[in-house]
């Protein structure tokens, strides 16, 4: 009886925000299949994955939840660290950044890959996405 209540609770904690991004309001967006929900917290972004997805690896995911917090936060990826569920971001705002108590935009947005490539200076993936409001 124990472990189903642990089980239940943990299964619970699984779509929860980090610790840095409790609170704050989160966005769904769809990039090429994979949907997450991004809450933005100064200069870094959180992409949480929230649909399933057979066996992902990490490398697409990683484009994929650049793409979502450059749409909701509206500045550039630097990095993207983390794994096939989470993923943090470092943004790049230019001169200044967002200020600390930026409103994120509310929606869902859906995204489609219209092009890819993998760029032959930094071996990563360069997705030219197209998205809409829901």
């Amino acid at each position: 009886m124990r472990f189903v209540l642990f089980a239940c609770l943990a299964l619970a904690a699984c779509n929860t925000a980090g610790p840095h991004f409790r609170g704050l309001p989160a966005t769904t967006v769809t990039v090429d299949g994979s949907t997450f929900d991004v809450r933005v917290n100064g200069r870094l972004a959180e992409a949480l994955r929230t649909n399933m997805q057979y066996a992902p690896r990490f490398g697409p995911i990683k484009a994929r939840a650049a793409k979502a917090m450059e749409i909701v936060s509206g500045c550039k990826v630097k990095e993207v660290r983390g794994d096939q569920a989470l993923a943090t971001g470092i943004l790049d705002c230019g001169k200044g950044g967002p200020p600390i108590d930026r409103q994120v935009p509310q929606g869902e947005y859906s995204c489609y890959t219209l092009d890819s490539y993998v760029s032959p200076a930094t071996d990563e993936l360069v997705l030219a996405v197209d998205c809409d409001v829901i």
